[in-house]
C-alpha cells in the first residue's frame, strides 16, 4: 500500500506490468461532438450474444434514436438510428472484428435538425427489477469497458447470489486511452445518477468507484459529487499497474478477495460495471436516449491531433480519424483499443461500434516487429501474470496440442491481459497461443457434446 499526490493509500493486486502510459497525449482534451457524416453502417453484431433483428426495411425513413433492430434472445440489445434518414441497404459490411456480418447502412437526411426522438421513459423508481432489466436490454446498453457484454444480463442477478458491493471501474489502465477519464471529469453528475440508478435494484452494501491514481482530477471531483450524494460512495484510489482495470484484478485490490477459479465476481458478492456504462445509464432513464453515441478515444503518435470524441455509433472510423486532423505518418500501425488488448486493424473502413474505447494509430516506433526465440526458462511471464498462471508452461502445450492437460493448467481463467506476452524477451506470442487453445478446448467440448447428445 503506498500513497501519491495527497488523495490517500493505494490499493493494488500482486504482479502486473507498467508499460508507458501515453497518456499525456489526450488525458487534457475535452470531450467534443463528432459532425455528423453522410452514412452510417451499422452492424447487427456489436456485443456478445446473439445479433440483433431487423425492424426496418431499405427505402424506410428512420427517427434518431429509433429502435432500428430488436434484441435476438434473451443474450442481446436493440440497435437504435444514431440519425434521423434513410435505410439505405440492410446486407453484408466488414466488421471491426474481421468479419464481415450482417449490417444496417441509413443515409443521413441532409437538412434535418438531428434531435432526439421524444421518448417517454418510466422513471426506475416506478419499476419493478424485471421491467428494469427489459428497459436496459431494449435501451441496446452493453458494457462500455470494450468487451460489450450485455448490461441487462450483468444487472441480472441469479437466483441465490446478491450483490454486497457495487463496483464503478473507472481504472482505464490501458496506455493511451482517456475516454473515460473525461466522463468521469466532465459527466460526473450523469456518472453518479447511473450509480443511483443502479444502486435502487442492487441494494448493495458498500458502492465503490475505483480510479487509477493517474487521474487526480477524477478522483477530486467524484469524490466532490459522492459528497452531495445521498449514497454511501467510496472513491478508491488504486495504483497505477497494468491490468488494474481488470474487474477480477480490481475486486483483490479492493476487497482482497481472489474470484475463485471458473467463477464471476457475484461468487464473491461483487459486481463490476464501467463508469461509462453508468453514464450511459442516466442518459437513457432521464433524457430518453438510448445507447446510439459514445465517447472515443483517437490517439498515437501518428494521429495529427489526439482527442476524445462523442461518436454516433456506425460513424466510419476513416471520417474519425480526418475529424482529428488526419495520419501524419506514412506507414501506420492502427489498433482498435488500448495497444495490449486491442484489435489490429488493417483499414479504416469500419464503423465505430458499441466496443470501440479507441483508435490508435501508431509508427513503427511504438509497434515494432518482434522475432521470436525459444523460450529460455526466465519465468518473467509467471511475475508478470496477475492470476498466477504459468504462461511458458501453456505456451508449450498449445504448441503440443495437449488440450485436456492445458486446460487442467487453467487457460480459461486466462482473460488475455497480454502482460505475459509484453515482458517475454523471447518475444513468445504467448496470449495469441492461449486464444486458439481455448478454441480448440471449446471446439472439442462442442464434439463431445454432440456425440453424447446423438
Amino acid at each position: 500500500m503506498t500513497t501519491k499526490n495527497g488523495i490517500g493509500p493505494l490499493l493494488t493486486f500482486r504482479h502486473g506490468v507498467h508499460p508507458e502510459e501515453y497518456k499525456e497525449l489526450s488525458c487534457n482534451s475535452r470531450i467534443e461532438r463528432m459532425p455528423f457524416v453522410e452514412e452510417y453502417t451499422l452492424p447487427l453484431v456489436q456485443h456478445i450474444g446473439a445479433p440483433s433483428k431487423p425492424l426496418v426495411k431499405v427505402g424506410q425513413a428512420v427517427r434518431r434514436g429509433e429502435m432500428i433492430a430488436e434484441p435476438g434472445s434473451f443474450v442481446s440489445v436493440a440497435l437504435h438510428s444514431p440519425v434521423d434518414g434513410t435505410v439505405s441497404a440492410i446486407g453484408l459490411a466488414d466488421h471491426p472484428n474481421g468479419q464481415m456480418v450482417p449490417c444496417i447502412k441509413i443515409k443521413t437526411a441532409p437538412y434535418s435538425p438531428q434531435e432526439l426522438l421524444p421518448t417517454v421513459v418510466k422513471p426506475p423508481e416506478d419499476m419493478t427489477t424485471p421491467e428494469f432489466i427489459r428497459a436496459v436490454q431494449m435501451a441496446g446498453l452493453v458494457g462500455m469497458g470494450g468487451a460489450a457484454f450485455p448490461a441487462h444480463v450483468k444487472f441480472s442477478i441469479p437466483e441465490g447470489k446478491t450483490c454486497r458491493y457495487l463496483m464503478l471501474n473507472g481504472c482505464e489502465c490501458e496506455p493511451f486511452l482517456t475516454c473515460d477519464h473525461r466522463v468521469m471529469v466532465e459527466h460526473p453528475a450523469a456518472l453518479i445518477d447511473g450509480i443511483r440508478i443502479l444502486q435502487h435494484f442492487m441494494k448493495a452494501e458498500k458502492i465503490f468507484i475505483a480510479i487509477e491514481a493517474n487521474k487526480p482530477d477524477a478522483i477530486s471531483i467524484l469524490r466532490q459529487q459522492a459528497a452531495t450524494c445521498a449514497l454511501e460512495i467510496e472513491v478508491v484510489p488504486l495504483k497505477v499497474k497494468y491490468p488494474q482495470g481488470a474487474e477480477k484484478m480490481m475486486i483483490t485490490a479492493i476487497l482482497g478477495e481472489e474470484v475463485p477459479s471458473g467463477k464471476l465476481p457475484l461468487d464473491v458478492g461483487a459486481m463490476v460495471t464501467n463508469v461509462g456504462t453508468a453514464a450511459a445509464l442516466s442518459d437513457y432513464f432521464r433524457k430518453g436516449q438510448p445507447l446510439m453515441e459514445r465517447v472515443i478515444t483517437i490517439s498515437g503518435t501518428a494521429v495529427r491531433r489526439p482527442a476524445n470524441i462523442l461518436v454516433p455509433i456506425g460513424t466510419p472510423m476513416r471520417e474519425v480519424v480526418d475529424y482529428c486532423g488526419g495520419i501524419t505518418h506514412p506507414a501506420p500501425r492502427m489498433l482498435l483499443g488500448g495497444p495490449m488488448m486491442g484489435a489490429v486493424q488493417k483499414n479504416l473502413d469500419v464503423p465505430v461500434v458499441k466496443g470501440t474505447s479507441g483508435i490508435l494509430i501508431l509508427t513503427d516506433k511504438e509497434v515494432q516487429d518482434i522475432t521470436t526465440y525459444n523460450c529460455i526458462r526466465c519465468g518473467r511471464c509467471l511475475q508478470a501474470c496477475p492470476l498466477f498462471l504459468n504462461p511458458a508452461r501453456m505456451g508449450a502445450l498449445v504448441r503440443k496440442g495437449l488440450w485436456d492437460e492445458l486446460e487442467e493448467n487453467n487457460v480459461m481463467d486466462c482473460f488475455e491481459c497480454a502482460s505475459c506476452s509484453f515482458v517475454c524477451p523471447s518475444g513468445i506470442p504467448l496470449v495469441q497461443s492461449f486464444r486458439v487453445g481455448k478454441g480448440m478446448i471449446r471446439e472439442q467440448k462442442a464434439r463431445e457434446a454432440l456425440v453424447q447428445k446423438n
